[in-house]
């Protein structure tokens, strides 16, 4: 693979970061409220069973249990962990703890492989965290015990689902690979979407229905095909750090869309991440494989 197509190939992984970052925005103004899991499950499940009817494969004998762990670290339990967190901390910790799963994967590199970490990746990686830090944190942040709890397991499910996603490949092509961890994660969520949540209604709008789709195809159906499209290809750690561009967009979206207020720190700390992403990228395409 060339340097250009290398690159191309990590601008349409970034596609899936960039799409989760509108999960926000429509379920805030478009989703009836207080159905998380709901969502989540109505994300995923559909879009799994459409991947799944289109390709028709399964996996080998061999390879259900880890399709099946998989499933668990990238969408059935890190989404409820997500939800967690998301509930019981602000969003903008949540996305702190959740920038470390760069280091996390280049900790499962080291331990697992032997790998030495980049020394320009590790310090990108750090930078990441703190320009993640610049721009949501602030003095009004309130840290909760569960929250933390959540958002660091679910942290290190999303690192552990990134790097073992390329650590396991199967004889999947990539949406056979995409679409069952998305049907069986989505099964996982289904127990807590109806006993958690209130039930959806009769009252559900056109405009509720279309964010649910928005959801399922975008995404789910896209932007995991694309993510996991790019954890065959590209360095793990290279990948886990596109996904700090999921708060970037929400951030972007909320103060082009909804007015929200963006200071010379919040600039200043998106600089950061997205120098940060370019840089891990980088020295990741130029470290030995």
């Amino acid at each position: 693979m060339t340097r250009l197509q290398l690159w191309l190939l990590t601008l349409l992984t970034a596609l899936g970061p960039a799409i989760w970052g509108s999960t926000y925005i429509v379920t805030t103004e478009i989703l009836p409220p207080g159905r998380p899991f709901i969502a989540a499950f109505l994300r995923c499940f559909p879009a799994g069973l459409m991947l799944l009817l289109w390709m028709r494969r399964a996996p080998a004998r061999g390879d259900w249990g880890r399709v099946l762990i998989l499933a668990a670290l990238n969408i059935g339990v890190f989404q409820a962990l997500l939800f967690i967190a998301a509930y019981r901390l602000p969003g903008g910790l949540a996305a702190v703890v959740g920038a470390a799963q760069p280091l996390v994967v280049i900790a499962l590199a080291w331990a697992m492989e032997g790998k030495r970490p980049v020394a320009l990746a590790l310090i990108a990686s750090v930078a990441g965290i703190a320009g993640m830090g610049i721009l949501l944190l602030s003095p009004q942040s309130r840290w909760d015990a569960w929250g933390m709890a959540a958002a660091i397991l679910g942290a290190l499910c999303m690192a552990c689902g990134t790097y073992l996603s390329r650590r396991w490949r199967s004889g999947l092509p990539v949406l056979a690979f995409t679409g069952w961890q998305l049907l069986l994660g989505g099964l996982m969520l289904a127990p807590l979407a109806l006993w958690v949540d209130p039930p959806l209604d009769s009252s559900l709008t056109w405009s509720q229905a279309g964010g649910y789709a928005y959801l399922c195809l975008a995404g789910a159906l896209l932007s995991y095909a694309l993510w996991f499209r790019g954890i065959a290809v590209l360095p793990p750690v290279a990948v886990s750090s596109l996904g700090l561009l999921s708060p970037i967009t929400a951030v972007i979206l909320g103060w082009l869309l909804l007015g929200q207020s963006m200071t010379g720190a919040s600039l200043a700390g998106i600089i950061l991440v997205l120098g940060s992403v370019l840089t891990v990228q980088w020295a990741s395409s130029r470290a030995p494989s």
